[in-house]
């Protein structure tokens, strides 16, 4: 904005954010490359208000993101949703492992999963915590970003913001095809291509 000699107050980027976060983020899934087939499945807490929600992700053993979502629970049943939702990702193979932290939702959830035809029958679940570093250490940009923030005031806000947090976090680590990671001007010119405007 400063390069345009163009002022804008924060709530201005605010409302774009709202607004065009979701859009971001699912314009850009036709463009992504395949995952691998070796899920890692964990969860991390995000301040909503006063109270800590339940953010959900999914990533190959390459650290590609697959899918994520933000619950106000912790429980079977937002395990079940989560992997319901992972598996409609336009963008993932068939897993035939899918590896989770010592939750004790994840079980129950994944056999209800694989029992309703969601989670292919011959796909494992494995509970081995070492498996799940890759999915930690690639928490720490969304928390960078969502710290920045200072806090989100509802559940709505945290949920639209991170689809952006999520959308540029994918772009960075060079999921979309023929895009590098580290182009910066790339990455600019297609956001704007998603939307049909001249950079």
């Amino acid at each position: 904005m400063r390069e345009r000699g163009l002022e804008v107050d924060h709530s201005s980027v605010f409302r774009w954010v709202q607004h065009y976060a979701p859009e971001i983020n699912k314009r850009i899934r036709q463009h992504l490359k395949m995952s691998g087939a070796s899920f890692r499945v964990d969860e991390t807490y995000i301040k909503v208000g006063k109270t800590y929600k339940y953010l959900y992700r999914a990533v190959d053993k390459e650290g590609q993101t697959i899918e994520f979502m933000l619950s106000a629970k912790r429980d079977v049943s937002a395990a079940k949703r989560f992997f319901k939702k992972m598996m409609r990702a336009d963008h993932r193979r068939l897993p035939f492992s899918i590896s989770v932290d010592k939750n004790a939702a994840y079980p129950e959830a994944f056999s209800a999963s694989q029992d309703e035809r969601i989670i292919p029958k011959d796909c494992q679940l494995r509970r081995v915590k070492y498996l799940n570093n890759v999915i930690e250490q690639d928490h720490r940009f969304i928390k960078k970003k969502v710290r920045a923030s200072q806090c989100f005031k509802s559940f709505h806000t945290a949920e639209r913001t991170l689809e952006g947090i999520e959308a540029v976090n994918m772009m960075r680590k060079g999921q979309v095809k023929r895009l590098a990671g580290n182009d910066a001007r790339g990455q600019a010119k297609f956001v704007t291509s998603l939307f049909g405007v001249a950079a």
